[in-house]
């Protein structure tokens, strides 16, 4: 699909808040959809591709440029037929571009116009990433979606260097349009593979809706907002998505990168947004933290040690029919690897059946009660 295809197929609205369905050559994602991520090829907690496909609802699996260029190397899971091939994974994946990586993880960092220089953080070896860099690994890995090399600020930033950082950014943009579309037409065999853009500017909004004004301009495939559930108060999360929502084409997805509780994406949905990603519901999992349609419970509370009830008694996942709450607190406890899998699994089925829910209520005309009775309830520590 060329860059600007209309892939997008918007169904139906509820004031902000989409429903809708993003075509792509790996499959068609239902919208709001949240995207599992598997950072270097697979979910942290022993989650399987085939897992993904056959009991937990999986729509989209998220990977990761940077880890994925670090080890074991683009070149080499090219090589094995890219990432569909090499993780069994048939659905839609989405790339992320690495800049968040290059950002958060490298010490020692270098930024300059034509990309950054940096430190891995696997081995201290000295790696270049730029925007042609990225789109060249992320077409090595074969993804559905691949993502702008963009430059991430962190929060609260000086407005000078906010600004700076989302000049470059959509500098580096039209680099990586430019790359991919020369990639594609240099291809042996025709590639599909879509450029999503991210939105910058901090906590500011006139920045942001600047930035995002140009960005649309370019039309992209999608559109992401990025640099936001860094730090920052929710209220200002929301504010600047509100602020962006009405310059984002209509006819597009929209992405709310990293983000976040269950809380978040039904509130960013009311807003507006179509796609979601967070290693949250797998990190808080492996800690024992699990989402139930109650709130979040902390198995290692020692009122759970000796309760036969699943960790939601309404919960159709392969966990919540098969164990208790006292056997995975026993796990937990005695340091067991299938401890992890199971609240991973539990957590992930969670999310994904939270983005059914939405779809459902926006196909049925009811989303503000779903919104209203669960935006502060599933957030809520039991």
């Amino acid at each position: 699909m060329p860059v600007g295809y209309v892939v997008f197929l918007l169904i139906k609205t509820e004031d902000a808040a989409r429903l809708g369905a993003l075509k792509t050559c790996h499959g068609t994602i239902q919208t709001p959809a949240f995207m599992n991520v598997a950072t270097g090829g697979a979910i942290k907690g022993a989650v399987s591709t085939y897992d993904m496909q056959t009991a937990l609802h999986t729509q989209v699996m998220l990977c990761n440029t940077y880890h994925l260029h670090v080890r074991p190397g683009d070149s080499l899971v090219r090589d094995m037929g890219g990432l569909h091939a090499f993780t069994g994974w048939q659905g839609p994946i989405l790339t992320d571009s690495g800049g968040f990586q290059v950002f958060s993880l490298a010490k020692l960092r270098n930024i300059r116009e034509e990309g950054v220089t940096f430190a891995s953080h696997v081995n201290g070896a000295r790696v270049f990433m730029g925007p042609e860099e990225s789109m060249r690994i992320q077409s090595n890995l074969g993804s559905t979606i691949a993502m702008a090399f963009d430059e991430c600020v962190e929060n609260p930033a000086p407005y000078a260097y906010a600004k700076a950082a989302a000049d470059r950014t959509t500098r580096w943009l039209l680099r990586c349009k430019n790359e991919l579309e020369r990639l594609k037409n240099e291809a042996e065999e025709p590639r599909e593979q879509m450029l999503f853009g991210i939105n910058q500017g901090c906590t500011y909004d006139d920045l942001r809706v600047a930035h995002m004004q140009e960005i649309a301009a370019l039309h992209l495939d999608g559109y992401a907002i990025g640099g936001l559930a860094v730090g920052e108060p929710k209220e200002e999360m929301y504010r600047i998505i509100a602020a962006v929502e009405p310059h984002m084409p209509r006819q597009k997805p929209r992405y709310l990168m990293g983000v976040g509780t269950p809380g978040n994406i039904l509130e960013a949905v009311r807003l507006g947004v179509d796609l979601f990603d967070c290693v949250m519901p797998s990190r808080n999992a492996r800690h024992g933290h699990l989402n139930t349609w109650e709130g979040v419970i902390n198995l290692h509370n020692k009122k759970y040690a000796d309760d036969a009830q699943p960790i939601d008694p309404t919960c159709a996942c392969p966990t919540c029919q098969r164990h208790s709450r006292a056997y995975l607190r026993h796990l937990l406890k005695a340091g067991e690897m299938l401890a992890l899998r199971l609240c991973v699994m539990h957590n992930l089925f969670f999310y994904n059946t939270l983005m059914e829910r939405i779809r459902a209520a926006l196909a049925a005309g009811s989303f503000a009660q779903l919104h209203e009775q669960y935006v502060n309830l599933l957030d809520r520590r039991i």
